[in-house]
C-alpha cells in the first residue's frame, strides 16, 4: 500500500507540481466538454473550516461531487475540536470514517498536527503561513495563458502573507522569476523566502523583495495582489491601510508592467484600496478566471491524493 501523501505546503508538491498542472488541464477539459470524471466515487472529504470562505468551500465542495464524491463541511461548532478535543484525536477519528481532510486554519501547526496523526491525505486549505491550493490553481491560470511558465515574470504588491510565500515556492519550483514589493515590516517569511531561493537558484529563476511598486512592476508578464488586512488583522486595520497605500494595483503600476500584462488577485477584493475597479474589471483582468481555475486545479488535487490518478 502506497504511503498517504498531503499537501500542507508547496513543498510538498515539488516533484509533481508540473504532472498536477498539465491534470488540471486535463479534468478541466473533460468538465467543460460535458464528460463524466469520477474516480473519487464513493469517496468522502472532510473539511474543516476554521476561518470562513467563499472560493475554498464552494469549489471543494462541487469538486468533490464532480469527482463521484461527498464533501462534508464542519465548523469548530461542529466538531469537538471547539470544545476541547485534540486536532490529533480528531485527526484519528476522522480518518476512521472519510477518505480525506480539508483544513482551512489559523495556525500552520495545527495542521501540521492534524496531517502527523491523519492516517488519510490532508489538504492545507489555508493556514498562517502558506496557501497552496491558491498557487497551484494560480500557477495553471498563468500557463493556460502562456503556454510556458518559464522565465515569465510576477509582480507580486502588498503584504508578504500567506499567498506571498507559496507564490514565492510555487515560482520558484516552475522556474518563474518574482519579485514581492512589501512595505517596511511586512516582508514574506523569512524561513520560507530562504527556501524559495534555493530551489529557483536550482532552476535558474530570480525572487527580489522591494520596496518600491513601481521597481518590481517594470518588465512584469503578471501583476498580482491579495488583500491588506487579512481575517484576524482586523485591528490593524487603519495601520495598515496606512503602510499599504502606494502598493495599490492601478492605471500607473499596469503602465510600468510589460503591455500586454495580466492581472491577477485572490479575492475577496477590497475594491478602492488594494486594486482599482478600472483595473479589475479591465481587459487584462484575469481575476475571475483565477477563481473558477480553483475547482479545476483543487479537482487535480483530490483526484491525485485521494485516488492516486
Amino acid at each position: 500500500m502506497a504511503a498517504k501523501r498531503d499537501l500542507v505546503s508547496m513543498l510538498d508538491v515539488r516533484d509533481d507540481l508540473v504532472g498536477l498542472l498539465e491534470l488540471a488541464g486535463k479534468i478541466k477539459n473533460r468538465t467543460k466538454a460535458g464528460e463524466p470524471y469520477e474516480p473519487l466515487r464513493g469517496k468522502s472529504l472532510a473539511m474543516i473550516f476554521e476561518k470562513a470562505s467563499t472560493r475554498t468551500r464552494v469549489s471543494f465542495e462541487v469538486g468533490m461531487t464532480q469527482l463521484g464524491g461527498h464533501a462534508l463541511f464542519l465548523s469548530p461548532n461542529d466538531t469537538q475540536v471547539g470544545r476541547g478535543e485534540t486536532i490529533a484525536d480528531t485527526a484519528r477519528v476522522l480518518s476512521r470514517y472519510v477518505d480525506g481532510i480539508m483544513y482551512r486554519a489559523f495556525r500552520r501547526e495545527s495542521v501540521r498536527e492534524l496531517a502527523s496523526n491523519a492516517t488519510v491525505p490532508v489538504i492545507n486549505g489555508l493556514d498562517d503561513k502558506e496557501h497552496p491550493c491558491q498557487i497551484i490553481s494560480d500557477l495553471f491560470t498563468i500557463q493556460e495563458r502562456k503556454r510556458s511558465l518559464l522565465g515569465l515574470k510576477l509582480a507580486y504588491i502588498g503584504d508578504g502573507n500567506n499567498v506571498c510565500n507559496s507564490l514565492l515556492l510555487g515560482t520558484a519550483i516552475v522556474g518563474m522569476h518574482m519579485t514581492a514589493a512589501c512595505p517596511a515590516g511586512h516582508e514574506p517569511d523569512a524561513e520560507l523566502l530562504a527556501e524559495a531561493r534555493h530551489i529557483a537558484k536550482a532552476n535558474g529563476a530570480r525572487l527580489d523583495i522591494e520596496r518600491d511598486p513601481m521597481v518590481a512592476a517594470k518588465k512584469a508578464d503578471f501583476l498580482y495582489t491579495d488583500v491588506w488586512v487579512s481575517m484576524g488583522q482586523e485591528k490593524e486595520r487603519e495601520e495598515r491601510e496606512q503602510a499599504f497605500k502606494a502598493y495599490q494595483i492601478n492605471a500607473k503600476l499596469l503602465k510600468a508592467a510589460k503591455e500586454d500584462a495580466l492581472v491577477m488577485h485572490c479575492l475577496p477584493a477590497h475594491r478602492g484600496l488594494e486594486i482599482t475597479d478600472y483595473v479589475m474589471d479591465g481587459p487584462q483582468s484575469i481575476v475571475f478566471d483565477q477563481a473558477e481555475n480553483r475547482l479545476h486545479a483543487q479537482k487535480a488535487i483530490l483526484a491525485r491524493l485521494l485516488a492516486g490518478v
